[in-house]
């Protein structure tokens, strides 16, 4: 027993140091709309939004974790390029496609929009912009403590409004809980279930992995299953941290709408809770913790991005690389949130049961001694599915492919990719033995 409390007390920094990473401004706001939209049917979809934005994101912590941290080399064991390739955009879409973007607009949409008369026009979303990226950019090419510091103290008062939020809201509810929305009233769990992938944490696990290995070693562990079991008590911690945040935002999304209205993204949804809950006060103090939450997550985030694409391509330096992401992610920023994230989600449908899969295969793939033809043909029956599903969310339709797509089991619950990934997967592990037999009698 004991030795359990010390295990405990020891690591318990390292399981907030993986919650503080995974709780970003971004996270805040997909909660509160799914809240509002699934009504009636909330508990469904809420369970399938902490599968894909607490349960798969951990797993992935771990299974980088067991694979010495680097994600470019654990996923280079299909192919070189591959590695390349998909660590890259993986990186891009945490960084300047969608997820510094990101910050950006919900800076502008909980933190100034709530206190203009006429929050339609677009000037507003390109003032706040431009100076929450220069300041921004100042900060990732001028290193220094203060975003540190800043993340340290953060962390607990996002908690702490969060808390004082869903303790109102239980306490006092809004208003009666409403009838669900569009897909939520007959696929409340497949619906909450994609909702996690905007989170997009199973990509950050991937990337994480290395700061937590990096953080256990520093503490002189260099043991990998003592590095590992750390990182599955890391990730219980997170995860609990997590669905509390996730539950609690949810609900005030689904006692709002009598009151607040029905909103298309969640940062107005909390935005305009606060104000409900705690009158103006409320939403000042929500919109500086936020401000401020978003301002750590972007330099951060530009911050890690150059640091890779500079390791990728050394004749580039650090700087340009800064400010090249930070202009494309300012420009990106101004489409505003709502719409920034309908163009996030289609690309997301494609990736994320890739990487979903490579996850999953990473964690046994000694099985069948890490052979490159089990990864490929897992993959690419994975992507066949997932490039369908993003081409249909994007709002196209391409018949034939429909057809094919359409009868595969689980198609409905957006799982599709499931079956043709495990069958991938055995006929993959058939033909290395095949092989290995074949390679046995020749010698």
């Amino acid at each position: 027993m004991n030795n359990f409390r010390k295990f405990v007390k020891d690591n318990l920094a390292v399981g907030f140091l993986l919650f503080a990473l995974f709780l970003g401004a971004g996270n805040i706001i997909f909660p509160p709309l799914l809240g509002q939209q699934a009504g009636e049917n909330f508990i469904p979809a809420i369970i399938g939004f902490l599968i894909t934005g607490v349960g798969l994101p951990l797993m992935g912590i771990v299974a980088v974790a067991k694979n010495g941290g680097d994600l470019q080399q654990i996923s280079s064991r299909i192919h070189p390029w591959f590695g390349i390739i998909f660590t890259s955009i993986v990186y891009l879409s945490i960084g300047p496609f969608f997820a510094i973007p990101r910050t950006g607009a919900v800076t502008y949409q909980i933190g100034i929009a709530p206190y203009l008369s006429n929050s339609d026009s677009w000037v507003p979303l390109l003032i706040t912009s431009f100076i929450f990226f220069a300041f921004c950019l100042y900060l990732a090419i001028n290193p220094t403590k203060l975003v540190d510091r800043i993340g340290k103290v953060l962390t607990p008062a996002l908690l702490m409004v969060i808390l004082l939020l869903a303790i109102k809201s239980v306490i006092t509810p809004m208003g009666a809980i409403q009838a669900a929305q569009g897909e939520y009233i007959h696929n409340a769990f497949s619906k909450g279930f994609i909702e996690g992938y905007l989170t997009m944490d199973v990509l950050a696990s991937l990337v994480f992995g290395i700061v937590i290995v990096q953080s256990i070693q520093a503490k002189g562990i260099i043991d990998r299953a003592k590095q590992v079991s750390i990182t599955i008590f890391a990730g219980v911690v997170a995860a609990l941290g997590l669905s509390f945040v996730y539950i609690s935002l949810s609900w005030i999304g689904v006692t709002s709408p009598t009151v607040t209205g029905y909103f298309d993204n969640g940062g107005s949804v909390i935005a305009a809770s606060a104000k409900v809950l705690y009158g103006n006060a409320g939403n000042i103090f929500l919109s500086l913790v936020i401000i401020l939450a978003c301002v750590t997550t972007a330099v951060g985030l530009i911050s890690a991005n150059a640091t890779f694409f500079t390791k990728l391509f050394p004749k580039i330096s650090y700087k340009t690389f800064t400010i090249v992401f930070t202009i494309f992610s300012f420009i990106v920023s101004n489409f505003g949130l709502a719409k920034l994230i309908s163009i996030t989600l289609p690309v997301l449908l494609f990736i994320y049961p890739i990487s979903i899969v490579l996850m999953f295969m990473v964690m046994m793939d000694k099985a069948w001694n890490r052979a490159p033809i089990v990864y490929t043909l897992a993959l690419a029956a994975t992507a066949f599915v997932s490039l369908y599903d993003g081409i249909s969310g994007a709002g196209f339709e391409i018949k034939w492919y429909a057809n094919i797509v359409g009868t595969l089991p689980l198609h409905d619950q957006s799982l599709g990719w499931l079956i043709p990934a495990i069958v991938g997967a055995l006929i993959g592990w058939v033909i290395h033995l095949m092989t290995k037999s074949a390679k046995t009698v020749t010698h």
